[in-house]
């Protein structure tokens, strides 16, 4: 006989709770009911207050650092297995600790894989999540993984701005390949920037491969963090001729300086989407929500229909 396909439950981590409920209200479904008990050394344990069973569950929460997000997504992930849901899908809209995707120096881990291994044995069996920090992270994983791009967002961001001679830029050689579809999207040019790093966060040289004279760039990047790159590439283009400069980056890290550094910079706007929330409020950082396209493919994937649809590159 075939499945039955009941009504799917949603829930969400603390951090992501904002973007969850959005997502609920486009999906259509209330938020479930989760409540999370502490300890007084800091231990804590979340409890589903209604029943999972034989059901598809949706967890939303991205994994960024501190280590609390990606272990209440573990805790969850293991009580909803526990309690006997049919279907366990594991909402990343932000999969953090991806930057370690291998061994770039001796006796280092490779921590997105550890974390890919974790979530599938807490009791995932599907993952959804965006703009991961390399494509290959996909690889990490034994269960099925829809990789969902916020260009699906952002090309209408884009448009919407009009701007005449635009030209789409990447911070750095790795992003190169985001840049050139989005370019291929908009019919632009495309420069690249070349960086060398002294350590993490650290930049010691930036360069321009392509000529910015009187265009109007926007930067494209899967994360801002301590903005550091941004704001360089943004003031070295302005010195180097560019109209103005803006960045597009899908999710809003900003740690450290970062704030600072974006309103000191030659930065004209940076968009982000809602994937982490923001700390701080700045005039120069404009959010758009991904609520929408979470709710779409999740909708999908609950009724096992195609997603590639909802993909622009």
């Amino acid at each position: 006989m075939p499945e039955v396909t009941t009504e799917a439950k949603i829930f969400a981590c603390t951090q992501s709770k904002t973007l969850a409920e959005n997502i609920a209200s486009h999906y259509g479904v209330p938020i479930g009911n989760v409540i999370t008990s502490t300890y007084s050394d800091g231990e804590f344990q979340p409890s589903f207050e209604e029943s999972v069973r034989g059901t598809r569950v949706f967890i939303i929460g991205s994994t960024n650092p501190g280590p609390n997000n990606l272990m209440e997504m573990l805790l969850m992930l293991d009580a909803a297995k526990r309690a006997s849901a049919r279907h366990i899908t594991a909402v990343l809209p932000y999969f953090g600790w991806a930057r370690q995707d291998r061994k770039d120096k001796p006796r280092v881990p490779i921590a997105a894989k550890l974390v890919a291994k974790m979530l599938e044995t807490a009791g995932a069996t599907r993952i959804i999540t965006m703009d991961l920090h390399a494509d290959q992270i996909q690889g990490f994983f034994e269960r099925p993984v829809d990789h969902l791009f916020a260009s699906t967002i952002f090309l209408e961001q884009i448009r919407d701005l009009n701007l005449d001679n635009l030209m789409i830029a990447s911070p750095d050689m790795g992003g190169s390949k985001r840049a050139y579809a989005y370019s291929k999207a908009l019919e632009s040019e495309v420069v690249i920037c070349y960086k060398q790093r002294a350590k993490a966060n650290v930049i010691s040289h930036m360069e321009l491969i392509g000529d910015v004279t009187g265009k109007n760039v926007i930067l494209v990047d899967d994360m801002v963090d301590t903005a550091g790159t941004l704001t360089k590439a943004a003031d070295l283009m302005m010195e180097r001729g560019a109209k103005s400069v803006r960045a597009i980056c899908t999710h809003p890290i900003l740690s450290g300086n970062a704030y600072e550094r974006i309103e000191n910079s030659k930065l004209e706007q940076l968009i982000v989407t809602d994937s982490i929330p923001l700390t701080q409020k700045s005039n120069k950082i404009k959010v758009v929500s991904c609520a929408k396209l979470f709710a779409e493919v999740m909708t999908r994937v609950h009724h096992n229909k195609s997603i590639s649809s909802t993909f622009v590159m």
